[in-house]
């Protein structure tokens, strides 16, 4: 026979206190980006959350507003791969540029046909009959308004960490990589070009090219060179090569782009913080002329 009065569940206890209910109830929580981001600067002023904290909460609230289009690299500054050029010249332009994936494309620059994977020309050095399109990786392809949360979770759930980006008419806009995605949450992530500043500034690399710190005085690349790298404007004085550049160039650097200046080309390897962190410099030679 049944219990006439069955036991009720215990409830939840709400151990909120009496002023916390009413300061709720005076306070409701915020209903709004712009309230919730204000929410968290009140947190940060009463110590409940450190700035470093606050900071990346208000980035991840940000990038849900964001898409794929808002962070991408353009396609005018792509670093590609042309299927048909000779490994030496694959290889050498793997080297110059430091990435570790790289668009394919077959006769135009639009027809991308998969990604390389740099570690994979290793694979030729010891079968030289490979053909490189066998090496080459399925492209991914998304549109310009994916939004970054959807891509990141995508980017979690399989082994592409590299996108291509389309336009609504269906033409290469850019490429957007992990990277990208999680430094609207984390700020700029360090990479190998991260060197701390007393372990040098000027490296010697096995093309028999240079990586040069953006913040190597002036000076001490002069010395290093032999050249006088001096400003158009001789009432202008820069206290570092990375200052020196962006004013002949007369605009903040981004990677991949190049400059030549007394003699010597500067191609931007890797930049943070609107400023340049390392250069690959070479002496101008007639071929590169």
């Amino acid at each position: 026979m049944s219990d006439p009065h069955p036991a009720r569940l215990p409830e939840r206890e709400d151990k909120r206190s009496f002023l916390q209910k009413l300061a709720e109830f005076i306070h409701p929580g915020p209903d709004s980006t712009s309230e919730l981001i204000e929410t968290l600067a009140e947190a940060e002023e009463n110590n409940i959350i450190g700035a470093e904290s606050r900071v990346m909460l208000e980035r991840v609230i940000r990038m849900a507003d964001m898409t794929a289009g808002d962070v991408m690299v353009p396609a005018t500054r792509m670093d590609l791969v042309n299927i048909d050029d000779a490994y030496d010249v694959i290889l050498h332009g793997v080297i110059d540029t430091a990435h570790s994936r790289f668009p394919v494309f077959d006769g135009q620059r639009e027809n991308i046909i998969g990604i390389l994977m740099a570690k994979d020309l290793l694979k030729l050095q010891r079968a030289p009959e490979l053909n490189i399109r066998a090496l080459l990786r399925p492209a991914v392809f998304i549109p310009e308004t994916k939004g970054l949360n959807d891509l990141l979770r995508e980017f979690r759930g399989n082994r592409n960490h590299q996108a291509i980006v389309i336009d609504e008419f269906g033409r290469v806009a850019g490429l957007v990589t992990i990277e990208d995605v999680l430094e609207q949450i984390v700020g700029e992530i360090e990479d190998e070009f991260d060197i701390p500043e007393d372990e040098g500034d000027i490296f010697g690399l096995a093309d028999r090219t240079y990586r040069v710190s953006g913040d190597t005085p002036v000076e001490r690349v002069e010395d290093a060179f032999g050249v006088k790298l001096a400003g158009r404007d001789p009432d202008d004085e820069f206290d570092t090569i990375g200052g020196l550049i962006a004013h002949e160039m007369g605009h903040v650097p981004k990677r991949g782009e190049r400059h030549t200046l007394q003699g010597l080309n500067f191609v931007v390897l890797h930049t943070k913080g609107g400023a340049v962190k390392w250069f690959k410099v070479s002496p101008v030679t007639h071929e590169s002329r």
